[in-house]
C-alpha cells in the first residue's frame, strides 16, 4: 500500500472502500474494451481469410494499376467527334441526376409530412409511411436501374426513374426528421390565433424546414451526378455507357479522358451546390 493510500485510509476508511470499487470498475471496463478489440481483430482476420485477401495480391494489384495508369496517358477522346459525343453524354448524365433528384424531392415531400409525428396524429399512417420509405430506401440505385430498364427499356428515362425511386425513400426520411425537429412555438402561436392545421403547417413549420430541405436536395443532386454515371454502365443512359465500352475495348487513354470529364463536372456541381447551400443557410440564419 502506497503512502498516499495509507493517508486516505487513516483519514476515512470509507473513502478507500469507494476508491477500491472505482478501481475494480475501471479494471472491468478495461477487460471489456480488450475483449471487444480482440473480437473485432478476430473478425477482421476471419474476413480477410474468407474473402481470400492477401498481401501478395495487393502488391501485384498495385503493380497492375500502375501499368494501367501509364496506358492512360495522355488522356485523349480519339477525335473531335468523340469529344462532342462525350460532352453530350456528360450533359445527359447531369440532366438525369437533376431530373431524378427534383422528382424525388417533389414526391417525397408529402410523404415526409405523413411520416412526421407532429403533423399527422394517426400513428398507423406514420408507421405505414415510414415502413414504405424504408422498403424503397433499402434497394440500391443500381438495382432500381436494372428494374426500370426492364420496364421502360434502355436509355436516360430509366436512369431518371432509378434515381427518383431510390431517393424518394431517403428524402422522405430526411424531410420527416427535419419537420419533427422544428420549433413548436410558431405552431402554438398560430393555433392560439385560431389557425387551422394547414395554416399551422404552412406558416409555422414550412418556413423553418424549407432551408434545410433545399440544402439536402442540393447535396443529393451533387451525389446523384456520380450515381448517374454508375447506372449508365448498365444501360440507363449518360456517360457511363461510353465509359464501360472503352474499358471493355482497353482504350485506356479514352477512359482517362472520360474520368477527367466526370471529375470536372462533379467538382463544378460541388462548388455550385456548396455556394447555394451556404447562401441558403446564411439567409436562414439572418432571418432568424
Amino acid at each position: 500500500m502506497s503512502e498516499r493510500t495509507k493517508l486516505v485510509v487513516a483519514v476515512d476508511p470509507t473513502i478507500f472502500a469507494n476508491y477500491r470499487e472505482l478501481l475494480r470498475a475501471q479494471a472491468s471496463s478495461r477487460v471489456r474494451t480488450f475483449l471487444l478489440a480482440a473480437a473485432l481483430l478476430a473478425l477482421v482476420v476471419i474476413g480477410f481469410w474468407h474473402l481470400d485477401i492477401s498481401l501478395w495480391r495487393v502488391i501485384t494489384g498495385f503493380s497492375e494499376l500502375g501499368r494501367l495508369v501509364v496506358l492512360m496517358f495522355p488522356p485523349t477522346p480519339g477525335s473531335w467527334a468523340n469529344a462532342l459525343l462525350y460532352l453530350h453524354s456528360l450533359a445527359e448524365t447531369v440532366a438525369i441526376a437533376f431530373l431524378g433528384t427534383l422528382l424525388a424531392a417533389v414526391l417525397a415531400f408529402p410523404l415526409g409530412l405523413l411520416a412526421a409525428r407532429n403533423v399527422v396524429p394517426a400513428r398507423i399512417v406514420q408507421f405505414m409511411t415510414r415502413r414504405s420509405l424504408d422498403t424503397v430506401r433499402g434497394v440500391d440505385t443500381l438495382i432500381w436501374a436494372l428494374i426500370w430498364i426492364n420496364v421502360v427499356g434502355l436509355g436516360p428515362f430509366a436512369g431518371v426513374l432509378a434515381i427518383m425511386t431510390s431517393d424518394i425513400g431517403t428524402f422522405g426520411k430526411l424531410f420527416s426528421e427535419a419537420i419533427e425537429a422544428s420549433d413548436k412555438k410558431p405552431v402554438e402561436g398560430i393555433t392560439a390565433a385560431g389557425g387551422n392545421r394547414l395554416q399551422q403547417i404552412h406558416f409555422g413549420i414550412l418556413p423553418q424546414v424549407l432551408p434545410v430541405i433545399l440544402s439536402q436536395i442540393l447535396y443529393f443532386f451533387e451525389s446523384n451526378t456520380r450515381s448517374a454515371t454508375i447506372i449508365g454502365i448498365v444501360g440507363a443512359g449518360g456517360i457511363g455507357m461510353h465509359l464501360v465500352e472503352q474499358i471493355r475495348t482497353f482504350e485506356w487513354d479514352r477512359v482517362a479522358f472520360l474520368i477527367l470529364l466526370i471529375l470536372a463536372a462533379v467538382a463544378i456541381i460541388d462548388w455550385l451546390s456548396s455556394s447555394l447551400r451556404h447562401a441558403i443557410i446564411g439567409k436562414s440564419a439572418a432571418a432568424a
